[in-house]
């Protein structure tokens, strides 16, 4: 995790996810479509799993 994608996270949530698979994207992007919040929170949950 850097800090470039965490403040990537919360700024334009899905370009930060954009490395961890298109549904991840496309997960964070529709979160984002219904409010900010959501899909920044998606974001740095997926950004910060070690697993993936």
């Amino acid at each position: 995790m850097s800090i470039w994608r965490v403040i990537l996270s919360i700024i334009f949530p899905p370009l930060a996810v954009i490395g961890k698979g298109c549904g991840s994207m496309i997960i964070v992007f529709l979160l984002t479509l219904c409010g900010w919040v959501p899909g920044v929170i998606a974001a740095l949950i997926i950004v910060n799993n070690p697993n993936r």
